[in-house]
């Protein structure tokens, strides 16, 4: 009995490694993928992109917005003397936070009155928004501890400390379903997409009906859009019953355009098939076409800044993360579905969604040809 249990094992080793694919999928990728992922999951809030509104740019001002900048949680990335640009820099997602400094801030706290500035933040991403505004009360705090420190008696500032009344833009009451809720549905899309259509193609060659396939007059291109139409309409209509669910259940409207929201919801589908599609051409099993997906689809949702910040990750992962649909389409479907913005704040992601799933689809399309050849 050990000697057949130790040739069955002997068999069964030769068969997983025999292929290079495989030892890649088996040995190679998981090791990568440890190594990259451990340096870009981190829950840490840091070098948040705020923008300064600062009319009255008095020492007292600038000592205070200073404070914020002072520690590795706020990064001042603009300064400005108006509100004018304030909603379209949040719309955009350029900064996360905007700090508003009123006009006479400076004469207030010289003379001990009551002074307040207002902290608004972006409440899309309700964990980081809640962590922000913590931040916010604890830079106020040692601004109003400095001020006391430096007045010999401190009468003034401690009678009346700077105060600080908070905001949050579209999520008021920073509940985390109108973050997750969406994404999840970014990630059921990506799911369907990459796992199901993955095994189209590798299925037929395992089956033997690619053999009629290629005898036949259809064009590859004629191919890979009969493999990829069925999904695509059934990642449309699972789309539209998952949003169904979240109206209903979880309260959550389509605050923009639907039918830019479906428009781009098409082109990350189609990015995802033809990822799925280029996968599918090059493997030879349904085992490896599966496991090469799930080696894909688990980076894809990590570094798509879903569950961890993309800001927070190394410059380098934040790079890789450029070439990640699920990246772009997030920031689509919280533009439209919470914040209710339109092409003109969300032209760059629905520009670069386009431009992967040309490219994917184009690199399917080109396999497809050798591998017919």
């Amino acid at each position: 009995m050990i000697l057949r249990i130790r040739q069955m094992l002997y068999k069964e080793f030769l068969q997983m490694f025999r292929d290079v694919r495989m030892r890649l999928v088996v040995l190679v990728m998981p090791l990568v993928q440890m190594t990259v992922l451990a340096f870009a999951l981190t829950t840490d809030v840091k070098d948040i992109r705020t923008a300064v509104v600062d009319p009255d740019n008095s020492p007292q001002s600038r000592q205070l917005v200073a404070e914020f900048a002072g520690g590795n949680y706020f990064e001042i990335t603009r300064r400005l003397a108006t509100d004018t640009l304030v909603q379209r820099l949040l719309d955009s997602g350029r900064v996360r936070a905007v700090i508003r400094i009123p006009q006479h801030f400076s004469g207030d706290v010289r003379s001990g009155k009551a002074a307040t500035v207002q902290l608004l933040v972006d409440g899309t991403m309700s964990n980081d928004a809640a962590v922000t505004l913590n931040y916010a009360s604890q830079a106020v705090a040692h601004f109003n501890q400095r001020m006391f420190e430096e007045r010999a008696g401190g009468a003034a500032a401690l009678s009346s400390p700077v105060g600080i009344r908070t905001r949050a833009w579209y999520n008021p009451n920073l509940e985390s379903k109108y973050y997750f809720v969406p994404g999840l549905i970014a990630v059921m899309l990506i799911l369907i997409g990459l796992v199901l259509a993955s095994m189209a193609i590798v299925r037929e060659k395992e089956i033997g009906t690619i053999e009629q396939v290629m005898v036949t007059p259809i064009h590859r291109v004629e191919f890979i859009l009969g493999k990829t139409l069925p999904f695509l309409a059934t990642g449309m209509v699972t789309m539209t019953l998952m949003f169904l669910i979240a109206r209903a259940v979880f309260g959550i409207r389509i605050q923009g355009s639907v039918p830019l929201l479906y428009a781009a919801a098409t082109i990350y589908i189609l990015g995802n098939l033809g990822l799925a599609l280029l996968v599918s051409v090059t493997a030879r099993t349904q085992q490896q076409a599966l496991l090469t997906a799930f080696f894909i689809l688990v980076p894809a949702i990590l570094l798509s800044g879903f569950i961890f910040p993309i800001r927070n990750m190394p410059e380098i992962i934040q790079w890789f993360t450029v070439f990640n649909p699920m990246r772009w389409f997030l920031q689509i479907l919280h533009g439209i579905v919470i914040k209710g913005v339109g092409v003109r704040i969300l032209w760059l992601p629905i520009g670069a969604l386009a431009a992967l799933a040309a490219c994917f689809l184009t690199l399917a399309v080109a396999r497809f040809r050798k591998t017919l050849e």
